[in-house]
């Protein structure tokens, strides 16, 4: 067998499975059918009917900040959907209906009683009973707790009753709420769903009105108190300028801070000046003993007059120059040129010098400049602290005069406002369609409940057949047996009920022509076909377990050869619980355990009422069956028989109990194993 296709599943598989099971199948699929045709039938039809309301979010009513509204707010839905559930809202229904006196003419009590309310009423008790039992010790302590106070009235049951049965849905995409009750008396449905919208509407105006007068007499209290409060921050505030002259206060501080910033930059100015002829002075003395380099520094900073002398001295130098070329040292024109250069170099010595000393004085300057606005600015700092210091407890005054000031107009603003949304306080609620008395029932659904009930116990009894099949490990038909053991199915024996057709273990004899019998000839003719070669002449008869028939077939099928003209020996060689003799009605000795131990050499066989068929018990039963089997005696029996027989067929003990059939199985041609 090719274990691969042994692992394939077909779906003809899983309808073979369930086909196997159908009678479970069936069986769930019309209790379960039943218990849905029992629930849906015995549960009271009830109505529903649906009023349609448009709610709008007028936002805050904030006159002065309407930018504030936002159109959706899922708080405000849900919000809205809990207070048309509430029992307040509830409670108006019942008040506006009379419900405390008119109840009973909606739900008439019931006469009599019936065998399907009786059963009913007993599953509603048993359900109760069974809550109560679950329920966790805390929660009957808090009931408890809540039900310490008075006993309620009818008026809080009925509206207990009603608030549990509305249902708020907001229509997706809209500002619709459908309001739903759902009753057994369908007007009773419609006459709740259309009083609960009037009742919310009237609520929601009268919470928009009460909410509007608290406010108000709130705000009247308050502005009260914040109106003496002003007043008293103002006399303080008059008080204090009057004892530390502070009229002109405002004026001196503002000019404070212009002036410290006019002198904190001449200051900036005086120190950056300052700096630069430090520096300046600075340099010059150190390069003071080498004249060239005071009047490159000086030429740098103050170069106008110096370069001019120093263009002019250039002049002379050239003229001097010029003169030398044409004449002597003593000419009245060198002389006159020289003198005229010594003159300009004298001015140059004298103008560095001078420009030493205006140097020198600018730093001074500079120095003074910036110690007198360091002086200012530290008078004008003292002002201003001293200022600070009064204008602290000033500011004081003022801010929570301002503060008063603001608080109290604030109040009277909003005051105004409330009064007038109190006045024109809008009801942004509108019935949109009233509910109308139902004509069907909403539920149960007949149809849809029978549907499911018939789906679910179809599934339930296939998924249960499954499971069963899962974990039945049993072999009920010869497909399956081909499928677990891989090994051929000869022929399949119909089950046999002994006590009202005999003993099957000699039908063959007795009954030749019963279905039995007939089943036992095809197994012989299955054995005939088995292989190309013919059927194999010495066969053991076996089985995994007692109990399977093995024996039964053993005598069946050498009955069956042996009418076909063939000349049979039956062995029983199951020495351990022998039978053979029993139902064929033969002697217990001698048999094979005799032969076998060497206490007989012949005349073991026993005839039968067939002359082709012949019988060799087991005998007494030996202390070593297995040994026995084994032994060189065994293998030449057998030997010898088939010299004399056209098939030999051999009974042995279950496998899984002893070794003794593993052991036969070794002296035999072929085995049969018989599996119930």
């Amino acid at each position: 067998m090719d274990p691969e296709k042994s692992d394939e599943i077909h779906p003809r598989d899983y309808f073979k499975i369930i086909n196997k099971h159908r009678g479970m199948v069936v069986t769930i699929m019309l209790v379960t059918f039943a218990v849905a045709a029992f629930g849906t039938f015995s549960v009271t039809p009830q109505y529903s009917a649906s009023t349609k309301v448009m709610i709008e979010n007028a936002g805050s009513n904030n006159l002065t900040d309407p930018r504030n509204y936002n159109p959706y707010d899922p708080e405000f839905y849900e919000t809205q959907i809990q207070l048309i559930q509430s029992q307040q809202v509830a409670r108006r229904v019942v008040d506006l209906l009379s419900l405390q006196k008119n109840y009973e003419t909606f739900f008439p009590p019931e006469k009599g009683s019936s065998i399907l309310q009786s059963f009913k009423t007993w599953l509603q008790q048993l359900k109760d009973s069974i809550i109560n039992v679950l329920r966790s010790a805390f929660q009957q302590e808090k009931e408890m707790q809540q039900n310490a106070g008075p006993l309620r009235s009818r008026t809080d049951i009925l509206a207990a009753e009603i608030s549990s049965g509305l249902e708020v849905e907001l229509v997706s995409g809209s500002r619709i709420f459908t309001i739903s009750f759902t009753s057994a008396n369908p007007e009773f449905a419609a006459l709740i769903a259309n009083t609960a919208a009037e009742a919310y509407i009237d609520t929601t105006l009268e919470m928009k009105m009460e909410a509007t007068r608290r406010t108000l007499e709130w705000m009247t209290q308050k502005a009260d108190q914040e109106r003496q409060k002003l007043e008293k921050t103002e006399h303080e505030l008059q008080s204090y300028m009057r004892s530390n002259n502070l009229v002109t206060l405002e004026n001196r501080i503002a000019v404070i801070p212009e002036k410290l910033s006019l002198i904190s930059t001449q200051l900036v100015k005086a120190q950056n000046n300052r700096e630069r002829l430090e520096a300046l002075y600075g340099k010059i003395k150190r390069v003071s003993r080498n004249s060239a380099a005071v009047e490159s520094i000086l030429g740098v900073t103050n170069g106008k007059t110096l370069q001019t002398l120093r263009d002019q001295i250039l002049k002379a130098e050239q003229t001097v120059r010029e003169l030398s070329n044409k004449f002597g040292s003593k000419h009245p024109a060198m002389i006159k040129a020289k003198g005229d250069l010594a003159i300009l170099q004298s001015k140059k010595t004298q103008e560095i010098k001078r420009l030493i000393e205006s140097v020198k004085n600018e730093y001074e300057l500079a120095i003074l400049d910036e110690n007198s606005l360091k002086q200012q600015m530290e008078k004008v700092k003292a002002e201003a602290h001293n200022l600070n210091e009064k204008y602290i407890q000033y500011d004081v005054y003022k801010r929570e005069t301002d503060t008063n000031r603001q608080l109290y107009d604030a109040l009277l603003t909003k005051m105004k406002e409330q009064a007038i949304i109190g006045e024109t306080q809008p009801v942004n609620l509108w019935i949109v369609e009233d509910a109308r008395v139902p004509l069907a029932p909403f539920k149960p659904h007949k149809k849809v409940n029978l549907l499911i009930g018939l789906l679910l116990g179809l599934f339930s009894g296939i998924g249960l057949a499954f499971v069963v099949e899962y974990l039945d490990q049993t072999i009920q038909y010869p497909d399956e047996t081909e499928a677990m053991l891989g090994i051929p199915v000869l022929g399949a024996v119909t089950l046999y009920k002994k006590n009202k057709h005999g003993p099957i273990e000699t039908l063959m004899m007795d009954q030749p022509h019963s279905i039995i019998a007939e089943n036992y000839r095809a197994l012989r003719t299955s054995l005939l076909l088995s292989a190309s070669e013919g059927l194999p002449r010495k066969i053991l008869v076996t089985s995994a377990a007692a109990g399977a028939g093995k024996t039964t077939t053993s005598i069946n099928l050498a009955t069956a050869l042996a009418q076909s003209g063939k000349k049979v020996v039956l062995i029983d060689g199951d020495m351990r619980k022998p039978q053979l003799h029993k139902h064929l009605g033969l002697n217990v000795t001698p048999g094979l355990s005799d032969y076998l131990a060497g206490m007989n050499d012949g005349g073991i066989l026993q005839r039968t009422k067939l002359a082709n068929l012949s019988v060799i018990v087991a005998g007494p039963v030996p202390p070593n069956p297995s040994e026995l089997l084994m032994s060189e005696r065994a293998k030449k029996l057998v030997e010898k028989l088939a010299i004399g027989h056209d098939f030999i067929i051999c009974d042995s003990p279950p496998l899984q109990a002893v070794v003794d059939g593993r052991i036969l199985s070794q002296r035999f041609d072929g085995t049969i194993l018989v599996a119930r």
